[in-house]
């Protein structure tokens, strides 16, 4: 369905429902958000359903496709400024994460989230040594409330 890193037209029409779905909590697993962001090009705001990943007492957001991503190039172009829905709105600072600090993340992340295993090509048993080799591709970014 991400063939290239893009979402085909099923893939998008299911980010969408997963959108609205996990931006009400309806039947959304826990760690399900919305993530909300100012296209880069068109201005508008643009819903994408992510996994929240809480690990060492701080929340993070993973791109399973990696860097080229619509919105990872969104939020770096919004310089980190996003909102989060799940339930409830929050305004947020999207700060991304050094890539020698994100391989537990990713780690934890995998853990969480069974639909990116097959977009990661680490296995989520594998030692942390695995998640280190690929974390330059896989960009993460720490929520921060925004100030």
């Amino acid at each position: 369905m991400y063939r290239g890193g893009r979402p085909n037209r099923l893939a998008r029409v299911l980010n969408r429902i997963g959108a609205v779905q996990y931006a009400y909590r309806i039947a959304a697993p826990k760690q399900a958000v919305t993530l909300e962001v100012v296209g880069r090009r068109t201005g508008r705001t643009i819903s994408f359903p992510l996994v929240l990943t809480r690990y060492d007492g701080e929340r993070y957001l993973v791109c399973m496709l990696g860097d080229h991503t619509n919105w990872v190039r969104n939020v770096r172009a919004a310089g980190g400024r996003a909102v989060l829905r799940a339930g409830h709105r929050e305004t947020v600072r999207l700060v991304e994460v050094e890539p020698a600090a994100r391989a537990a993340i990713l780690q934890r992340y995998l853990e969480l989230a069974p639909g990116a295993r097959a977009h990661l090509p680490v296995d989520r048993t594998a030692p942390l040594t695995e998640f280190e080799r690929i974390a330059a591709d896989y960009p993460v970014f720490r929520v921060t409330p925004d100030q």
